[in-house]
């Protein structure tokens, strides 16, 4: 492999785990709002299952409507969760790029795993877990599929 091949590769994957890691947060934070919203804006019809309202309270007590995926409490239970995603982002798009997508399953089992407690003991974190690592895991994964092509682009079909 040439010299300036080195460095086209080394560019890309640079490129692409920037992209994966800082546009990623900006994408899954926009998908939260979204869903946070309730249905998907271009769903017509009444919902047939009435999502559980979990009741939370001000400071006065007064029970106040669900915030869904947005709740203050659902972020509180969540805490570095900004970070958690981003080296989650980092790690699917690097296994991509390296050629061992199974590495996707590990890191899924050991964020998961990780937050099992939390997540069971707040139903809407574990709403916004769902939802926040799906984004994330679609996002880098498209990231890392373009980081490969562009490498195969650059050095040919037999690297």
């Amino acid at each position: 492999m040439a010299l300036w091949q080195w460095f086209a590769v080394a560019g890309i994957w640079l490129v692409v785990l920037v992209l994966s890691a800082v546009v990623g947060s900006w994408v899954v934070t926009w998908v939260l709002r979204q869903a946070s919203k309730g249905d998907l804006p271009w769903s017509k019809h009444d919902a047939i299952v009435v999502a559980q309202q979990i009741p939370s309270a001000d400071r006065e007590g007064v029970p106040k409507p669900d915030a869904g995926t947005m709740d203050p409490s659902a972020i509180r239970a969540l805490r570095g969760g900004a970070w958690m995603g981003l080296l989650e982002r980092l790690a699917i798009t690097g296994t991509l790029l390296l050629g061992y997508p199974s590495g996707i399953a590990l890191v899924i089992a050991i964020k998961g795993l990780g937050r099992y407690a939390e997540l069971r003991a707040q139903p809407l974190a574990s709403e916004r877990f769902v939802i926040g690592t799906l984004a994330s895991l679609v996002w880098a994964s498209a990231c890392g599929f373009i980081g490969t092509g562009t490498i195969t682009l650059v050095l040919g079909p037999l690297a």
